[in-house]
Protein backbone atom coordinates (compact mmCIF):
# COMPACT_ATOMS: atom_id res chain seq x y z
CA UNK A 1 0.00 0.00 0.00
CA UNK A 2 2.71 2.34 0.60
CA UNK A 3 4.52 1.95 -2.42
CA UNK A 4 1.58 2.23 -4.11
CA UNK A 5 0.96 5.58 -2.82
CA UNK A 6 4.47 6.68 -2.90
CA UNK A 7 5.06 5.70 -6.58
CA UNK A 8 5.46 8.00 -9.18
CA UNK A 9 2.39 9.01 -11.16
CA UNK A 10 4.47 10.96 -14.43
CA UNK A 11 8.14 9.47 -15.30
CA UNK A 12 10.00 12.18 -16.41
CA UNK A 13 13.56 12.21 -18.64
CA UNK A 14 16.29 14.71 -19.76
CA UNK A 15 19.30 14.26 -20.92
CA UNK A 16 20.67 16.86 -18.52
CA UNK A 17 19.82 17.75 -14.81
CA UNK A 18 17.12 20.18 -15.98
CA UNK A 19 15.45 20.08 -18.63
CA UNK A 20 17.28 22.36 -21.35
CA UNK A 21 17.62 26.52 -21.47
CA UNK A 22 20.16 26.16 -18.18
CA UNK A 23 23.27 25.51 -19.49
CA UNK A 24 25.09 27.90 -22.36
CA UNK A 25 28.83 28.19 -23.30
CA UNK A 26 28.25 31.73 -23.04
CA UNK A 27 28.68 32.02 -19.53
CA UNK A 28 32.06 30.93 -20.14
CA UNK A 29 32.68 33.00 -23.16
CA UNK A 30 31.69 36.01 -21.48
CA UNK A 31 34.61 35.53 -18.43
CA UNK A 32 37.19 34.73 -20.82
CA UNK A 33 36.43 38.22 -23.33
CA UNK A 34 36.58 39.84 -19.71
CA UNK A 35 40.30 38.09 -19.19
CA UNK A 36 41.08 39.22 -22.89
CA UNK A 37 39.89 42.90 -22.04
CA UNK A 38 42.09 42.56 -18.95
CA UNK A 39 45.36 41.68 -20.47
CA UNK A 40 44.75 44.25 -22.59
CA UNK A 41 44.19 47.12 -20.58
CA UNK A 42 47.27 46.17 -18.26
CA UNK A 43 49.55 46.22 -20.82
CA UNK A 44 49.17 50.07 -20.79
CA UNK A 45 49.32 50.69 -17.56
CA UNK A 46 51.95 50.95 -14.96
CA UNK A 47 50.12 51.65 -12.23
CA UNK A 48 50.97 48.78 -9.73
CA UNK A 49 47.68 49.26 -7.65
CA UNK A 50 45.32 49.02 -10.89
CA UNK A 51 48.01 46.13 -12.02
CA UNK A 52 46.81 44.62 -8.90
CA UNK A 53 43.38 44.79 -9.09
CA UNK A 54 43.86 43.36 -12.99
CA UNK A 55 45.77 40.64 -11.80
CA UNK A 56 43.62 39.65 -9.05
CA UNK A 57 40.29 39.91 -11.10
CA UNK A 58 41.57 38.29 -14.47
CA UNK A 59 42.31 34.93 -11.98
CA UNK A 60 38.59 34.65 -10.79
CA UNK A 61 37.43 35.26 -13.97
CA UNK A 62 39.92 32.20 -15.50
CA UNK A 63 38.32 30.10 -12.48
CA UNK A 64 35.04 31.10 -13.28
CA UNK A 65 35.65 29.87 -16.90
CA UNK A 66 36.77 26.36 -15.88
CA UNK A 67 33.79 26.31 -14.02
CA UNK A 68 31.34 26.65 -16.13
CA UNK A 69 33.52 24.73 -19.13
CA UNK A 70 33.06 21.86 -16.08
CA UNK A 71 29.47 22.26 -15.93
CA UNK A 72 28.86 21.79 -19.37
CA UNK A 73 31.52 18.44 -19.56
CA UNK A 74 29.88 17.08 -16.67
CA UNK A 75 26.40 18.15 -16.40
CA UNK A 76 25.15 18.59 -19.77
CA UNK A 77 27.31 16.61 -22.12
CA UNK A 78 26.67 13.05 -21.98
CA UNK A 79 28.09 10.01 -23.32
CA UNK A 80 26.09 10.21 -27.04
CA UNK A 81 27.40 13.57 -27.42
CA UNK A 82 30.95 12.02 -26.61
CA UNK A 83 30.27 8.92 -29.24
CA UNK A 84 29.31 11.52 -31.66
CA UNK A 85 32.03 14.43 -31.19
CA UNK A 86 34.94 12.30 -30.17
CA UNK A 87 36.95 15.46 -29.85
CA UNK A 88 34.79 17.19 -27.30
CA UNK A 89 37.00 15.25 -24.11
CA UNK A 90 40.18 17.10 -26.14
CA UNK A 91 38.43 20.28 -26.58
CA UNK A 92 37.32 20.53 -22.93
CA UNK A 93 40.58 19.60 -21.54
CA UNK A 94 42.24 22.18 -23.81
CA UNK A 95 40.29 24.97 -22.95
CA UNK A 96 40.05 24.30 -18.96
CA UNK A 97 44.17 24.15 -19.23
CA UNK A 98 44.21 27.67 -21.41
CA UNK A 99 42.33 28.78 -18.41
CA UNK A 100 44.32 27.67 -16.21
CA UNK A 101 47.48 28.10 -14.19
CA UNK A 102 49.52 27.62 -17.61
CA UNK A 103 47.29 29.54 -19.35
CA UNK A 104 45.00 32.87 -18.39
CA UNK A 105 45.64 32.64 -15.31
CA UNK A 106 48.75 32.71 -14.84
CA UNK A 107 50.23 34.74 -17.55
CA UNK A 108 48.63 38.37 -19.18
CA UNK A 109 49.31 37.20 -23.06
CA UNK A 110 46.53 38.37 -25.20
CA UNK A 111 47.73 35.50 -27.42
CA UNK A 112 46.32 32.77 -24.94
CA UNK A 113 43.19 34.47 -24.30
CA UNK A 114 42.42 34.61 -28.02
CA UNK A 115 43.69 31.09 -28.20
CA UNK A 116 40.97 30.43 -24.60
CA UNK A 117 37.85 32.12 -27.08
CA UNK A 118 38.69 30.06 -30.08
CA UNK A 119 38.16 26.92 -28.18
CA UNK A 120 35.15 28.32 -26.27
CA UNK A 121 33.60 28.78 -29.90
CA UNK A 122 34.59 25.29 -30.76
CA UNK A 123 32.63 24.01 -27.60
CA UNK A 124 29.63 26.04 -28.10
CA UNK A 125 29.73 24.93 -31.66
CA UNK A 126 29.34 21.15 -30.72
CA UNK A 127 26.95 22.08 -27.90
CA UNK A 128 24.78 23.99 -30.35
CA UNK A 129 24.41 21.34 -32.78
CA UNK A 130 23.85 18.98 -29.64
CA UNK A 131 20.86 21.64 -28.98
CA UNK A 132 19.51 20.67 -32.76
CA UNK A 133 18.74 17.49 -31.87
Amino acid sequence: MLRKLFAPTIEVSAHCDLPCGVYDPAQAKIEAESIKGICEKVAGNDDPDFRTRALIIKEQRSELVKHHLWVLWTDYFKPPHFEKYPQLHTLVNEATKLAGATGTKGALDVETADKLLAKIDEIADIFWETKKA
